[in-house]
C-alpha cells in the first residue's frame, strides 16, 4: 500500500500529488494507493494516517510513504511507527516552530475550507516529531536548495545518514519532480 500525504493547506488536487497518481495509475495499476485529503487539525489528519495504516498492517499489506512538505514531516513519523519505506519530499522538519506565524484565520484553495490554527495545534504538531531516525535505511529524501518555504539544511542535517538527494536550485514545490517518479517507486519496491 503507498500513502501520498500532501503537505499543509494543500490536497490530493496538487501538482504534484496528480502526477504522482496518473505515474502509479500508468506504471503500477494494481498497488493499493490512498491519497486522502488531510483534515486541518494535526490530531485528525494523523488520526486518519494511523488508521490507513492500521487497516493495511491488518490486511498484510506492506507500507510505502510519499510525504511532501507537512506531509513529509507525517511520513516520517508514519515510517517510525508502523515501519515502511518513505520518500519524503522537501519535507518539514520542526513545523511546530513555524506555525507561530500561521496561528489564526487560514484558508486552504484546493477545498475552498477556511479555518482556524490555534497555539493547541502547534503543540499538537510536535507530538508526532521523530526527534532521532532509529531507521535510516527507510527514508530516500529529496531536496531543492531553492525551497522558499523551508531550510532545506535542517532536513540535511535531521536526515544525514539517509539516502539523500540534493538538487541546486528549485523551490518549495520541488521543480522537475516527475523526472524523479521513476528513482522513487525503486526505491519504495513497488515492482
Amino acid at each position: 500500500m503507498l500513502l501520498y500525504i500532501h503537505g499543509f493547506n494543500s490536497s490530493p488536487q496538487s501538482d504534484k500529488a496528480r502526477v504522482t497518481a496518473e505515474y502509479l495509475r500508468t506504471h503500477y495499476p494494481q498497488l493499493a494507493f490512498f491519497q486522502p485529503q488531510l483534515p486541518s487539525s494535526p490530531i485528525a489528519a494523523i488520526a486518519l494516517l494511523e488508521e490507513i495504516c492500521v487497516e493495511a498492517i491488518a490486511e498484510g499489506e506492506s507500507l510505502a510513504f510519499i510525504g511532501s512538505s507537512l506531509g513529509g514531516y507525517y511520513s516520517s513519523y508514519l515510517a517510525e511507527r508502523f515501519g515502511g519505506l518513505a520518500v519524503l519530499v522537501n519535507p518539514a522538519i520542526k513545523p511546530f516552530e513555524l506555525f507561530e506565524q500561521f496561528v489564526g484565520p487560514q484558508y486552504n484553495p484546493y477545498t475552498d475550507e477556511h479555518y482556524h490554527l490555534s497555539i493547541n495545534d502547534k503543540a499538537d504538531i510536535a507530538k508526532y516529531d521523530t526527534k532521532v531516525i532509529n531507521h535510516p535505511e527507510r527514508f530516500l529524501v529529496l531536496l531543492q536548495t531553492g525551497d522558499e518555504v523551508l531550510d532545506y539544511r535542517q532536513a540535511l542535517h535531521k536526515y544525514h545518514h539517509c539516502a539523500l538527494y540534493c538538487q541546486p536550485g528549485g523551490d518549495h514545490s520541488f521543480v522537475g519532480y516527475q523526472q524523479h517518479l521513476t528513482k522513487i517507486c525503486q526505491f519504495l519496491k513497488l515492482d
